[in-house]
């Protein structure tokens, strides 16, 4: 397993990672990103919105929205070998969500030529190179998307949970107790709240919460900052809670994915 992770000087990238995996299941999370996807070996398997995809094919390039829950596994015993773009919505708006959601496994031999040649700029530091190749990156992805429509209705419950989770966006930190939600959303009963929010989102509140704490020390720990004050500063009650739930949601320990942005 081998891991590098960094945060480019590049408007609209949150985060670079490299990784290759032999054995690894990621639990069901979501990212406040777009996750932007290539495979240079293996396959790997994910659910997207409670639908399974495999991905593998060279030109195959896997674009996962916002917002989504999705996970993903290794399908074979050599693994995989991924390198993977966070974007953020200056790249690509929110509005396409219901399109990636139907289209997330893109074959298009010229899209990840694109791709690879915006990690390769990416590698080697040239950040102006790096600008001029994510924008024709964003313009093919916005080509590919367009002229889907919207997502379509909402589950039932579906406000509910929507509400619930800006809850949880706005307590990531210190977090809430299920009575203390529905005690504030005007819910009487918190087995309704927890089956609203599985029902729209795909996952437990108490999962995303912990995804929404990985994906913020993530960011944290590129800045620089240490795993103890990580912990502390995204909601984690020691470092090694931080530890074993950042090993779950990345494969690797919060020291090592720090490391890997230093290299």
């Amino acid at each position: 397993m081998t891991v590098s992770a960094w945060q480019p000087e590049v408007p609209g990238i949150t985060e670079v990672f490299h990784a290759r995996f032999t054995a690894h299941a990621y639990p069901a999370h979501v990212h406040d990103t777009w996750t932007l996807m290539i495979l240079d070996s293996g396959r790997v398997d994910f659910a997207l919105d409670r639908e399974r995809h495999g991905a593998g094919v060279p030109e195959t390039v896997v674009l996962l929205p916002p917002g989504v829950v999705h996970d993903g596994r290794t399908v074979t015993e050599s693994g995989f070998r991924k390198r993977v773009l966070y974007l953020d919505t200056s790249v690509l708006p929110a509005g396409l969500t219901g399109a990636a959601v139907d289209t997330p496994l893109l074959h298009d031999a010229a899209l990840r030529d694109r791709v690879h040649g915006l990690h390769r700029a990416l590698g080697g530091r040239e950040l102006f190179e790096a600008e001029s190749r994510l924008a024709f990156v964003r313009e093919r992805l916005r080509d590919r998307l367009a002229g889907w429509g919207p997502a379509g209705p909402r589950p039932p419950g579906a406000g509910l949970a929507v509400r619930l989770r800006e809850l949880l966006d706005a307590r990531t930190v210190e977090g809430i107790t299920l009575a203390e939600a529905a005690d504030e959303l005007g819910e009487a009963h918190t087995t309704h709240l927890i089956r609203s929010f599985g029902r729209a989102f795909g996952l437990p509140p108490h999962a995303y919460l912990t995804g929404r704490r990985v994906a913020a020390a993530r960011r944290l720990l590129l800045a620089g900052m240490r795993p103890a004050e990580v912990a502390v500063a995204v909601g984690f009650h020691d470092q090694a809670h931080l530890t074993r739930h950042f090993r779950r949601y990345v494969g690797t320990s919060p020291a090592r994915f720090a490391r890997s942005g230093r290299v």
